[in-house]
């Protein structure tokens, strides 16, 4: 079995928190079994662990989460990176792409599709590797897990069987009659009189199966390829291009807890401790949760069933019912994200200010993680000073190789090739100034510090 993770999203219904680059699978706001603080992504990936499937695993994401995921899982991940988002369709073809030409998997092996982020019992991925078995042991072209639902439910879709069956160890399965899209709650109430399920976009599949299905599209099924001509496929979800079209579906049915943490209503029912970060929370206040990223402190009193939630991106409070609306109340633009996570650790936005003669001025606060460095880079329109904080580390300014401590300065000019590697976990000040202060600004030269070291040596 070969288990792929897909990994998306905008994050804009769990804003400020999450933003562009940082999905709601990533916000470390849930609790695991020792008290600490993970997040969904996280989660998900320890379940894989505990039943031995993580080695079977790969992950399907786009540019933006690749360091964000090597912070969080690990830099052994391995990662299948989209070219750009084109829905899941795409995001599905590329990884069969990828296990067929890059990994040698057969055609016979089964490839199970599952989302990064559901929140679910251990119990679920029981059911995953059941979901192998049926797809062995029956002809279907598509295997799809239901969960049982416990309430009508406009918010997902439904799949609707019309025969039970059982495998030879007694696992129960259906033959699928149709799909419903979202239906009122309603429909949604006579579509559970019917044994419906809900969709929680699990696909299970033999690799030949959709192997032969891009060869009938005119799709190109080398890996290579196929990121080549991304731009080619359509932009549409794995249910509409292949699922609602196959003839013989399969569902096996899971009895458990599955919640999609999309919402802030939603997601605040699975945090334990009502208050995270600097704040107070009176005992009156009840039902609300306060999330702070800030170093300042936010202070409720009386005012129950809010959530408030702060980042260095904006600071949002609501009635916990009605933080679904905050995508008709903000208008997401092209505003850049003030706080991120990357694979050598993490940076926030302290201060930005544009001048009327274009000047710019950036002011962040990084924290680069023992054992891990920067990439050795250069900018084309701003230069930088560093003041390190704390912690110490070994940096190359020019090929020249020294080492920093707390209380230096360093100034690194335009065009200047730059890198730094922590010894000790070390936090910086970085002022940037220039004309045009973007990301995009920065040609790597080399990503890892063996690599770096080999360049400055020669």
């Amino acid at each position: 079995m070969h288990i792929v993770l897909l990994s998306g999203g905008s994050g804009n219904r769990l804003w400020p928190l999450s933003n562009e680059t940082r999905s709601k699978q990533f916000l470390k706001i849930l609790s695991d079994l020792a008290g600490q603080r993970e997040s969904m992504v996280q989660r998900v990936w320890g379940q894989l662990g505990k039943m031995n499937l993580q080695q079977s695993a790969v992950v399907a994401t786009g540019r933006s989460q690749v360091e964000l995921l090597q912070n969080q899982l690990g830099h052994e991940l391995e990662i299948i990176v989209e070219p750009e988002r084109r829905d899941t369709f795409p995001a599905i073809a590329l990884s069969a792409g990828y296990l067929y030409s890059v990994k040698g998997v057969s055609l016979n092996d089964v490839v199970i599709v599952l989302p990064v982020d559901p929140f679910v019992e251990g119990h679920f991925f029981e059911k995953v590797k059941e979901l192998e078995t049926l797809m062995l042991e029956t002809e279907a072209d598509l295997g799809l897990m239901g969960v049982s639902p416990d309430h009508p439910s406009s918010k997902f879709g439904y799949i609707v069987p019309h025969s039970a069956s059982n495998l030879d160890n007694g696992v129960e399965f259906f033959k699928v009659s149709h799909f419903v899209e979202k239906p009122e709650e309603q429909h949604a109430l006579r579509l559970m009189e019917q044994s419906a399920l809900w969709n929680c976009g699990v696909f299970a599949f033999r690799l030949g199966y959709l192997i032969n299905y891009l060869l009938e599209q005119s799709l190109p099924i080398q890996y290579d390829e196929l990121l080549l001509q991304y731009k080619r496929m359509e932009k549409t979800s794995f249910d509409y291009a292949v699922v609602e079209k196959a003839k013989n579906i399969v569902v096996m049915p899971y009895k458990g807890v599955w919640k999609d943490l999309g919402t802030w209503n939603v997601l605040t029912e699975e945090i334990n401790n009502p208050l995270i970060g600097r704040g107070t929370l009176t005992e009156d206040s009840s039902n609300t949760h306060v999330i702070n990223e800030l170093d300042i402190p936010i202070t409720v009193i009386g005012a129950p069933n809010l959530i408030v939630a702060a980042s260095p991106d904006g600071i949002l409070v609501s009635e916990k019912n009605a933080s679904m609306r905050i995508k008709e109340v903000i208008q997401f633009g092209d505003q850049r994200p003030m706080h991120e996570e990357r694979r050598w650790g993490r940076y926030r936005v302290l201060d930005y200010i544009k001048y009327p003669n274009g000047h710019e001025v950036l002011t962040k606060r990084i924290c680069i993680l023992e054992g891990q460095n920067l990439s050795y880079q250069y900018h084309m329109l701003r230069s930088e000073v560093w003041t390190v904080v704390s912690g110490q580390g070994e940096m190359i300014l020019n090929d020249d190789i020294r080492k920093i401590k707390e209380g230096d300065v360093i100034v690194i000019p335009i065009e200047a090739k730059h890198s730094l590697r922590a010894i000790t976990e070390i936090e910086i000040i970085e002022v940037q100034t220039g004309s045009e202060l973007i990301e995009d600004d920065i040609v790597r030269l080399a990503i890892k510090w063996e690599e770096i070291i080999n360049i400055v040596s020669v």
